[in-house]
């Protein structure tokens, strides 16, 4: 008896909890980084991710801590001549400095180092589920947001971005499309919503150039929202418009060397994309600040003007940036290193790869996109089927040209899809016994989530492609990348090495030496002199190596790319040293047991 009230009490509280936000935020989170770990811990090999830009950060990471300038993002050991200007934001290395420095107090570096990066990635999860769980609250109340956190939980868990060790950009640009996203849903416009949109969007600019569609598809969507409500929407346009052309300005003096700032480049913030936001969100304050009391025509035209001005400034300044930053690369760099990159190919692209991953990348977002279509036909919740038709296709447009799109994409679709499912629910407890409504629903969750297509194609993939079995099998040899691999290079005087670009950025890690080739594009006459060194005759590759001043090449016939060149040009050194065929100006240094990679120090002809 005395137990029972108690019991009762504490469900309430359990039930009061669960109606709130950020008790739920926590809850969802605590379950997905149990998830992630149960799931990636165990297999780990490394604290840092796999991927070439987590070990690329954790190097420029190192430069700063180590006394490079906040202003100079050099990359003083990659590529020809005096190194590669790198075009990613110091605003995420800092947060990561700032950890490894907390965590060295109390910890040998190295350890340090581990700590920073397994806690780091995780902790985006707050903001990421904080913003995907306001959103759903918005647009279908508690049941939504549930939804929208637990649809959330499974594309985070099936992804690459939150893994302990993932430091590159693409998780903050997660967490800062779903507070963007939320707040262009508050239906009840209050300014300070719209002051956050204004300064995510700043920041997503100022962190990665990826997010510019994305960016142009809120701006867009908040200036025809001034134009179309007028008044009602006035406080809400002059606080996106101001905060967008302050924090922009704030980030790009904070950030931008002032050597720099009538630099116009078109893949990270520089004078074209600081001037293009500034322009916008002001003349979109002074707007609404005079027009909202004129008619709705009028305010079109307003706005017409307001776009023009933009349109116009961008054609003066940086009509550069209206084009793919990627079409000046070399014909052979979009042939031997471009095409082969996933997160870079194409609808077509991926589908001749591997057409078994493009359930993944772009059913969900379809599936969102025909839902708002739908519910706009049938005039249902008009407005924010709108803003999420916006901004959802954009996204999947992006995805069609550019797979790494789809992870906004999927993480868009969840809010239309959300509300399909409540509605979905509805219909089926309405009638029982209508066992059409219940499958109808069970399907609608399931095809909800993108883990769910991509589980369906690898099942589909191991039934029919026997190239997946060899992935698999690859995974298990040896790595390029690993320490053990590279450790013959510690026992040589740092120089330059050449190597394959996707082993560049390790060596770079491990070692002190230089490197001429890493997978960035702005290192493009790096990777093109290793190229030619793999493409040319042993004769001609050693005129290649002089004249770049290599001390070091390294050749691993695991890497596709190597094996590309070794099969392009059979008279090349890449397919020669493939053979056993060592010319005279290499000499072979002593190779772990085991190891995939053979390293070669330069001896100029004659000089024996």
């Amino acid at each position: 008896m005395t137990g029972e009230p108690t019991s009762i009490s504490l469900r309430e509280r359990l039930q009061r909890q669960a109606t709130r936000l950020w008790p739920c935020v926590f809850a969802y989170g605590a379950l997905l980084v149990i998830a992630i770990l149960a799931l990636h811990l165990p297999n780990a090999k490394d604290y840092v991710g796999a991927d070439n830009d987590d070990a690329m950060r954790l190097v420029q990471v190192r430069d700063f801590l180590n006394g490079q300038s906040w202003f100079d993002l050099m990359q003083y050991r990659m590529g020809l001549g005096n190194g590669t200007l790198m075009h990613w934001s110091r605003l995420i290395d800092l947060p990561i400095a700032t950890l490894i420095k907390l965590f060295g107090y109390v910890l040998p570096a190295q350890r340090a180092e581990a700590a920073a990066l397994f806690v780091w990635p995780l902790s985006i999860l707050v903001p990421s589920l904080w913003g995907m769980g306001l959103a759903g609250r918005r647009v279908g109340g508690v049941f939504g947001m549930h939804i929208a956190l637990a649809l959330t939980a499974f594309l985070l868990v099936a992804s690459n971005r939150f893994l302990p060790g993932s430091i590159d950009h693409h998780n903050v640009q997660f967490a800062l499309v779903a507070i963007m996203t939320a707040m262009l849903l508050d239906e009840r416009h209050r300014p300070v919503s719209y002051a956050i949109a204004g300064f995510s969007a700043a920041l997503a600019i100022a962190i990665g150039a990826e997010t510019t569609p994305f960016v142009a598809g809120v701006c867009l969507i908040v200036s025809l929202a001034w134009a179309w409500d007028g008044k009602p929407f006035a406080s809400a346009a002059k606080a996106f418009g101001l905060t967008l052309a302050l924090s922009i300005s704030l980030m790009f003096f904070g950030t931008v060397p002032p050597r720099l700032y009538s630099t116009v480049t078109c893949d990270n913030l520089s004078l074209g994309y600081y001037s293009l936001a500034a322009i916008g969100g002001g003349l979109l304050l002074f707007a609404a600040a005079l027009a909202s009391g004129m008619g709705r025509v009028m305010r079109f035209v307003v706005l017409g003007g307001v776009g023009a001005t933009v349109a116009a400034s961008a054609l003066v300044i940086a009509p550069q940036c209206l084009r793919n930053p990627l079409s000046d690369l070399d014909p052979m760099l979009i042939d031997l290193w471009l095409n082969n990159i996933q997160e870079a190919q194409s609808f077509i692209g991926s589908m001749r790869q591997d057409p078994y991953t493009i359930g993944f990348f772009y059913a969900t977002g379809l599936f969102g996109i025909a839902v708002c279509i739908f519910r706009l036909f049938h005039a249902d919740r008009v407005r924010i089927h709108l803003i999420l038709l916006c901004l959802l296709g954009l996204s999947w447009a992006i995805a069609v040209v550019q797979i790494r799109g789809s992870s906004f994409s999927n993480q868009l679709a969840i809010f239309p899809l959300a509300m399909l499912i409540i509605d979905m629910r509805r219909v089926s407890n309405a009638n029982r016994q209508n066992s059409a409504a219940a499958l109808g629903y069970i399907l609608t969750v399931l095809l909800s989530v993108a883990s769910v297509w991509g589980l369906v194609g690898g099942f589909i993939s191991s039934r029919v492609d026997n190239s997946q079995a060899e992935l698999a099998a690859a995974k298990e040899k040896p790595s390029c990348n690993s320490a053990e691999a590279i450790a013959p290079l510690a026992y040589l005087p740092p120089g330059l090495v050449a190597a394959p670009s996707d082993m560049g950025v390790w060596i770079l890690r491990f070692t002190r030496n230089r490197i001429l080739s890493a997978p960035y594009h702005r290192n493009q006459g790096g990777m093109l002199t290793e190229l030619h060194i793999g493409l040319a005759t042993p004769t001609e590759a050693e005129a290649f190596i002089r004249g770049a001043g290599v001390t070091t090449l390294a050749f691993c016939r695991d890497y596709p790319q190597t094996r590309e060149i070794a099969r392009m040009k059979p008279d090349g050194l890449y397919a020669q040293l493939e053979k056993g065929n060592v010319p005279p100006y290499l000499l072979a240094l002593p190779r772990p047991e085991g190891s995939p990679v053979q390293f070669f120090t330069y001896v100029p002809s004659g000089s024996r």
